[in-house]
């Protein structure tokens, strides 16, 4: 079996592959080069060397107003998403009447669209459909803004956050949890020595999954805001698609930011990485 398999799995592994090297490789490498050009099309590029660099770091001010904008509501977003994520975990793995439906619901607007959900809250906050108690325009304020964001990221990403960790707390044995109450642990004390330690694991896919997303929100940031009031609420992507414009200069500034965009994500992605699997402990 183990013979056969080797002969014939680059056959199976070619088109995902491929995929990958169309869609994702060539491209990124392709806009690598690019961040060091300016153009109008990929065809007529003119190599201008760090030229666009020097202008994100020393010229564009909107870049890093957005970097900080992006870094806070990630910071927020991530430990709300999580910290509800895994309490809606833990109370549906108790054995309570009606889990397998509360699970559903909890996970169901993950289903949905992030420029559909945009413009669903938007309708709901802005202009308080279903819920009058709104009726604040999210443009009104940065404020506004910001949090606007952060509910609806929240309520979208905590259900798949929730199916991750009840995986997670599901596969902690069960004698360990026995063995903690018998020495006399009470809930919070089995909770924190007990069963965070062994859902490691989920808290690490978890932490990562939401800083990547929080990161990258392009959809619901277009949607509820479009980057209202005078650019305050927009965030990283977004700021990288106003930067691109119509011109050679501004095409080439948009793609350098692209790249430094990426590195950053990159860099804390792998930082947080590191720093959640050394917390993890082999079962």
């Amino acid at each position: 079996m183990n013979k056969t398999l080797k002969r014939w799995f680059p056959i199976f592994l070619l088109p995902t592959l491929a995929a990958f090297l169309i869609g994702f490789v060539v491209p990124f490498f392709i806009g690598l080069y690019l961040s060091f050009c300016e153009y109008g099309t990929v065809e007529n590029a003119t190599f201008v060397g760090f030229a666009n660099y020097v202008r994100v770091f020393t010229a564009d001010s909107q870049f890093w107003y957005s970097f900080g904008f992006t870094a806070l509501f990630t910071l927020v977003s991530v430990v709300l998403i999580n910290v509800i994520a895994f309490a809606v975990a833990l109370g549906l793995t108790r054995g309570i009447r009606g889990t397998n439906f509360f699970r559903t619901v909890f996970f169901m607007p993950n289903l949905i669209g992030g420029i559909v959900l945009g413009y669903i809250w938007k309708m709901i906050i802005n202009y308080g459909v279903l819920i009058p108690l709104f009726g604040k325009d999210l443009s009104y304020s940065t404020a506004y803004g910001f949090w606007g964001l952060v509910l609806v990221v929240a309520w979208q990403q905590i259900g798949y956050m929730m199916i991750i960790y009840i995986s997670g707390l599901q596969s902690v044995p069960e004698e360990q949890i026995e063995a903690a109450k018998i020495d006399g642990a009470g809930w919070w004390q089995t909770l924190r020595s007990v069963t965070l330690p062994m859902v490691m694991p989920s808290i690490t896919i978890c932490t990562f999954l939401t800083l990547t997303n929080s990161f990258k929100l392009f959809d619901q940031n277009l949607a509820l805001t479009d980057g209202k009031p005078f650019r305050t609420t927009e965030m990283l992507a977004m700021c990288i698609r106003n930067t691109y414009g119509t011109t050679p200069k501004s095409h080439g500034t948009a793609q350098a930011m692209a790249v430094v965009f990426f590195l950053i994500v990159a860099i804390i992605a792998l930082l947080q990485l590191r720093s959640t699997k050394e917390k993890e402990v082999q079962q």
